[in-house]
């Protein structure tokens, strides 16, 4: 890796960790939004009301998270390195997976 890179991954800029932070953010309410609208009936009815089908109301509910807090968090001077970040996305890609998972498996 060039000293450039290697800068990059130890500084990231404002802009990767605010999206980096979106993104652990984001992952974690998708995964609690699966539980919510899986055990009420009127929240996943509201979401299929909404676009159709409740998964599309949830992608779109996704992505409007992701793209808001991604843009406000890469405006804000939040110091982070880059193995911190990298150990937020991965902490939050797992434990958003352990939720779902969870739920699933003690229904």
């Amino acid at each position: 890796m060039s000293n450039d890179q290697t800068n990059i991954a130890q500084n990231p800029s404002a802009t990767i960790i605010g999206y980096g932070i979106s993104y652990s953010i984001t992952s974690i309410f998708s995964a609690l939004l699966v539980i919510l609208k899986e055990s009420n009936a009127s929240v996943q009815g509201l979401l299929v009301a909404l676009t159709g089908h409740h998964w599309v109301t949830h992608g779109l509910l996704n992505l409007i998270l992701f793209v808001v807090l991604g843009i406000v968090l890469s405006r804000r001077e939040i110091d982070m390195n880059g193995d911190t970040l990298t150990n937020l996305v991965v902490g939050a890609t797992v434990l958003g997976g352990l939720i779902i998972a969870s739920f699933f498996l003690f229904l």
